[in-house]
């Protein structure tokens, strides 16, 4: 595995970014992440030109990362090859229509190869394309609980409005793309998110998917604010509640004692409802949740630390992170830094990928797997 990227919008990007991780002449897969403010379907040609034929799979992001640290308007390119090591991937587009489905057609691209007996499968989504959930459903369909599942949702420099996802030569959006990954070496997946209960809980009242329309009976956008110690009647801008959601997300109780982390990613301020990434189910207890530069280092360190104690002792030949722009609110432009090169010391030098997100995907156990404000971190053995 290496990454390489070029900052800004400099000439040919992602051609230079791709020289750099072309480190060894047999890559696999590649992975591109970069900021939307590219000329995307200009980027992938560029990087078509120098690897025909490689599979590939990308998205747009609210800020990248790379071994050097973390950027804005970038691209990061990481390769992935050798012996012992087999990538398919596969693109559902339209995926808003069925999520489930959309899941359930990509998870169909693992390779199925008895000399590599470890897999797992990398998902890149449109996070504003619905509940997210329903997309790890389909995948856990077709491939059950014995394949790990990891990614992130694709961002949009916070705009909030359109995602894009990239696959091989195409630009796409409402759509899901994957890379099944089969290996020799295992693989290893830490998620944690740093996240505290602040005051009171509120019960949902009336939700429906990814919707909240009341906490306690009262408007959700309404009872959010009033839990903050906000006046509702300020409530009039959609960036303004982006801004003010990303370091205030929602906690779900779940029996396991845990929390889930629901990303609130917009409001209607007419009917007063709340959209999140994912479903809040009626009936369930919410709570406003914060942090600190502190607990979300704390999270940082112990998600590196579980995603290695998975490698069975090997070190790590690099590490994919998909982290949370909300956790960048809450960190600066300075912790940011500090974060990313924990990780790079954590791992030991390897190189280290990865881009700010809408939301995470980790289903290692169970169901469930799809995060909001976490730390998800792939080490690849």
């Amino acid at each position: 595995m290496a990454v390489g990227s070029a900052h800004g919008l400099e000439t040919r990007a992602g051609a230079r970014a791709l020289d750099d991780a072309l480190v060894r002449d047999d890559p696999k897969l590649l992975i591109v992440f970069c900021s939307q403010s590219h000329d995307l379907h200009a980027l992938l040609a560029e990087i078509r030109e120098r690897a025909p034929g490689v599979p590939l799979i990308g998205c747009t992001t609210a800020g990248e990362i790379a071994t050097s640290g973390p950027s804005e308007a970038s691209v990061v390119v990481t390769a992935l090859g050798g012996d012992g090591f087999a990538a398919q991937t596969a693109a559902a587009t339209q995926a808003s229509r069925d999520l489930r489905a959309a899941g359930a057609r990509v998870a169909r691209c693992l390779p199925i190869r008895e000399d590599l007996p470890h897999k797992v499968l990398i998902l890149l989504t449109d996070g504003l394309a619905g509940d997210q959930q329903e997309i790890v459903r389909g995948a856990y369909g077709v491939l059950g609980a014995a394949v790990p599942l990891v990614g992130g949702c694709a961002g949009d420099d916070l705009k909030m409005t359109r995602t894009h996802q990239l696959h091989d030569d195409q630009v796409l959006t409402d759509s899901v793309v994957a890379a099944g990954l089969a290996s020799d070496a295992p693989f290893g997946i830490g998620v944690r998110h740093g996240w505290r209960r602040v005051g009171e809980p509120m019960l949902v009242t009336a939700s429906a998917a990814n919707r909240v329309y009341t906490l306690d009976d009262r408007p959700a956008l309404d009872a959010y604010l009033k839990h903050l110690g906000l006046d509702p009647s300020i409530s009039s801008n959609h960036r303004w509640l982006a801004r003010l959601a990303l370091t205030h997300p929602l906690g779900l109780g779940r029996p396991s004692g845990e929390d889930e982390v629901r990303l609130i990613s917009g409001g209607d301020f007419v009917e007063r409802s709340l959209s999140c990434m994912a479903e809040v189910p009626q009936g369930a207890l919410v709570w406003i949740m914060e942090g600190d530069e502190t607990s979300v280092l704390e999270a940082t360190e112990a998600a590196c630390g579980d995603s290695l104690a998975a490698l069975e002792g090997k070190q790590p030949l690099g590490v994919i992170a998909f982290d949370c722009i909300a956790r960048r609110g809450v960190l600066g432009d300075a912790g940011i830094r500090t974060e990313i090169n924990r990780l790079a010391a954590v791992t030991v030098g390897a190189p280290v990928a990865g881009f700010y997100t809408y939301g995470e995907i980790a289903r290692t156990r169970g169901l469930r797997g799809f995060h909001n404000q976490t730390l998800v971190v792939l080490s690849v053995g």
